[in-house]
């Protein structure tokens, strides 16, 4: 399937290993990297940043091959996380940064019609989690509104 805004069809993307079972070298034990899932969470980090520093600094490859269940799941059941889905988070994050220039650069004709669909994204993601109840029903993406839900 082609990309939404733009004229490419790549499919290239990383591939994960084919053993589900964590490296025999690994040390750590799956209830401490929940803890330090938590850890990273009360600090403010996304569900995504979380996985990056244990890949990076701790040598977790996978937290779902290690403790059996994603991330985001751990976060749910400790009742740390967001309130909004991520990639809806950065898509609203990038529009009021946008909309931010604009102030400044009024003439900018290219960053307004960038905006227009990036706003387009965001609709679109919000659509697919009212449906899948990840949003509640009466959510709704508004432009004054979303400098307060990214702050």
């Amino acid at each position: 399937m082609g990309r939404m805004h733009s004229k490419g069809k790549g499919i290239s993307k990383s591939a994960l290993p084919y053993r589900r079972t964590p490296p025999s070298w690994l040390k750590t034990n799956p209830t401490e990297v929940i803890e330090q899932i938590c850890k990273f969470a009360r600090k403010g980090m996304t569900p995504s940043q979380c996985g990056v520093v244990l890949r990076d600094s701790h040598g977790v490859a996978q937290v779902a091959h290690l403790t059996g269940s994603k991330i985001l799941r751990i976060l749910k059941k400790n009742g740390l996380a967001p309130d909004v889905p991520e990639d809806l988070y950065m898509l609203i994050k990038k529009a009021v940064s946008v909309r931010k220039h604009l102030e400044r650069f009024r003439k900018d004709k290219d960053a307004k019609f960038r905006l227009i669909l990036i706003e387009s994204r965001i609709h679109r993601v919000a659509r697919y989690y009212k449906t899948v109840k990840a949003l509640p029903p009466t959510w709704k993406y508004e432009s004054a509104t979303a400098a307060s839900l990214v702050a």
